[in-house]
């Protein structure tokens, strides 16, 4: 299997014995969680004067709340001490929780199992900050969407199996109890046995004085969340799943007992599929982003879950009069694949949009404080999750039905994406750019390495189309700085994509000398800044597939400001839509999906790097390939 392969990791030790122990907690979660929920939901059992409906929501209430309680705590602790000695005293604990619940299932105390509930929620809380801020450590850069995506994968193949077996356990007879009993503390101790394989990992900020005070160091964690912008508003993203997703799967029990008519065994059918969606999607993620955070993916998610949540009213809007209890008869029932496809896509998709906005955080956050920052994040996801089990109690009461509260929610979702979308257009522009270069086109870059992963430089590419930039954009990792001519600017879709790029629009002396001049002070400006600023030397986009000649405007720039120039060189282009091999823009794409290269040599120092010598060295790297 290649390197370049996000399963690579898996027989890597700073990745495979953390992905066992996360992947056995989250198993051990769902086999207690389900098993009790389903148990309670399907025997008619009240506990404390709760029915059904109303414990459901409870219980997700009383697992969260210690996310508030004690997320500043845990977020404090994973930046002050080293990782992997947390996460072995966590698995300790945990077996010590599953001794407890054993003994509850036996002895049929449902109180007991509700008051564990609450403190596997605690261990939760203080094994979430470590299991985000593990990662960035121990990965690379281009490694996070594939680690993130086999992270979230393997959390949700542990939900379809701590389905599978909660599920089944308590839906026979009481004498099974000992087996559900006897699971619990076998994954518990598989779980610390495989966090002894855990690297060591050093801790990020060992000087740091903890403050007990859990409201003072809330503010604190949420105001270094915010310090950046794009950070802050991922974690806002990230919320708002977790709010989505919390009250579409809280209510499958009651879905399937008063809209579908079924049983246990339907219950877990539907959740199994919604975590069949998440393990996919997640998986998914690493290769249509092609190993890069592609936040394109972002709003492609929120579509998804809109659509499918409104496709899951129409598939069943009203209650099934007959009922059903095997899988079997559910599925030969008309409209019930249409119901577990809809589930299995707000699945996918949710990976689609949660997983670039988790790569997102770990990569744009400072390292000194990121356990704190997912932290911050937890805290902010369980008062969504809190809000998500208020409403679904406070429309249900009012007389919504399941269906129609799923209505509700892909509205909402909508009105929510828009909303982020404008406060963060990059999310909406990287969107647009990743449809395009997608649809139109197969892109096969070589040579990433050689962008220098910090600091200034100067890419110079041959110009072939008006989309050259979008697909430098779409393959390079840092954000780049395009100099285009500002009349494209004049296109609507692109101005909105160059805009929001915080591309600089130039002209010649002859049509604008202002415009020039302001030109080259923004490039100066960005190159100090130490971004990557690229231009097309040739001035203009070619009309008969050929390299020409470099204007000398990128030695103007490397006077005032020497930096590194990598040469980068476009193949496939010429004939394709954007391009102007009959002198104008195609109406009519006549290559879809073409084959592009994009090839990039190694980076030059500012001395050597003449008008002249950048044009040989890119039309070296194009070659034949026009």
């Amino acid at each position: 299997m290649s390197n370049n392969n996000q399963f690579a990791l898996l027989r890597q030790r700073r990745f495979a014995p953390f992905f066992l122990t996360q992947f056995l907690g989250a198993f051990n979660d769902n086999i207690f969680r389900n098993g009790l929920v389903i148990l309670v939901t399907f025997q008619a059992t009240l506990v404390a004067g709760m029915d059904a409906s109303l414990l459901a929501n409870v219980a997700v209430a009383l697992f969260i709340l210690p996310f508030f309680l004690f997320s500043a705590s845990a977020g404090q602790i994973a930046d002050k001490y080293e990782k992997s000695r947390l996460i072995r005293i966590i698995k300790i604990v945990e077996i010590v929780l599953m001794t407890l619940a054993a003994f509850a299932f036996l002895n049929g105390s449902y109180k007991s199992l509700l008051f564990v509930l609450f403190l596997m929620g605690c261990q939760s809380t203080m094994f979430g900050p470590l299991k985000y801020a593990y990662l960035p450590q121990q990965l690379r850069s281009e490694e996070l969407i594939g680690g993130n995506a086999l992270v979230e994968s393997g959390t949700y193949v542990a939900i379809i199996l701590g389905l599978i077996v909660g599920g089944i356990s308590v839906a026979t007879d009481s004498g099974n109890q000992l087996l559900i009993g006897t699971c619990l503390l076998a994954v518990a101790t598989f779980g610390y046995v495989s966090s002894r394989g855990i690297p060591p990992t050093p801790a990020v900020d060992p000087a740091l004085t903890l403050n007990w005070n859990a409201w003072t160091e809330t503010w604190r964690m949420v105001a270094f969340a915010r310090e950046e912008r794009s950070v802050f508003l991922s974690i806002l993203g990230i919320s708002w799943f977790w709010f989505f997703g919390t009250a579409v799967t809280v209510q499958v029990p009651a879905y399937t007992l008063v809209i579908l008519n079924g049983n246990e065994e339907i219950t877990t059918v539907l959740l199994v599929a919604f975590a069949v969606g998440v393990g996919a999607g997640s998986l998914l993620c690493e290769r249509m982003s092609g190993r890069r955070i592609e936040l394109g993916l972002v709003p492609f998610g929120s579509i998804g879950l809109s659509l499918f949540a409104i496709d899951l009213y129409f598939a069943q809007p009203i209650a099934q009069i007959s009922a059903v209890s095997t899988v079997a008869e559910f599925l030969a029932r008309a409209g019930s694949w249409r119901v577990l496809f809809d589930i299995v896509m707000l699945g996918a998709f949710g990976a689609f949009y949660s997983v670039p906005l988790y790569a997102m955080i770990q990569d744009r956050a400072e390292r000194t404080h990121l356990s704190r920052i997912i932290a911050a994040n937890n805290i902010i996801n369980s008062l969504f999750m809190v809000i998500a089990a208020l409403l679904a109690l406070i429309l249900l009461n009012a007389g919504v039905t399941i269906p129609q509260f799923f209505l509700v929610l892909a509205a909402m979702n909508a009105v929510v994406a828009i909303y982020i979308y404008t406060l963060l257009p990059e999310f909406l522009m990287r969107f647009l750019v990743w449809i395009l270069v997608s649809t139109l086109y197969r892109i096969r870059a070589s040579g990433l390495d050689n962008i220098p992963k910090e600091g200034p430089a100067l890419l110079v590419c041959n110009h072939v189309s008006y989309v050259d930039a979008l697909i430098i954009g779409a393959c390079v990792r840092r954000p780049v700085r395009f100099v285009m001519w500002y009349k494209i600017f004049q296109i609507p879709l692109l101005r909105f994509v160059f805009d929001t790029a915080k591309a600089i629009p130039i002209a010649s002396a002859r049509e604008n000398a202002e415009l020039l001049e302001e030109s080259f002070e923004r490039i100066d400006k960005e190159l100090m800044a130490g971004n990557l600023v690229c231009i097309f030397p040739e001035g203009a986009i070619t009309r008969d597939g050929h390299v020409h000649p470099f204007r000398p405007g990128m030695e103007r720039i490397l006077e005032r400001r020497p930096v590194p120039v990598v040469p980068l060189a476009l193949g496939g282009l010429w004939g394709s839509w954007f391009s102007r091999r009959r002198g104008q823009l195609r109406t009519i794409p006549i290559r879809l999906l073409a084959a592009v290269s994009l090839r990039i040599g190694n980076a030059v120092p500012a001395r050597d790097a003449t008008a002249a010598r950048m044009e040989l060295l890119v039309r070296t790297l194009r070659g034949d390939d026009r």
